[in-house]
């Protein structure tokens, strides 16, 4: 189970951090601050879970 959760927190951090790259490209700064938190949040419970 803990690696399911892993795997789940590193897609949400790399679907986060296309977002984040694809706002900054745009110029779009919602998608970019939606994608940024996406990823910090995914990263924060990565580091909780260990």
């Amino acid at each position: 189970m803990a690696n399911d959760d892993k795997l789940n927190n590193k897609i949400e951090e790399g679907t986060g951090k296309f977002k984040e790259t694809t706002g900054r490209a745009t110029g779009d700064e919602s998608l970019r601050a939606e994608g940024e938190g996406q990823k910090d949040k995914a990263q924060l419970k990565d580091k909780v879970q260990d």
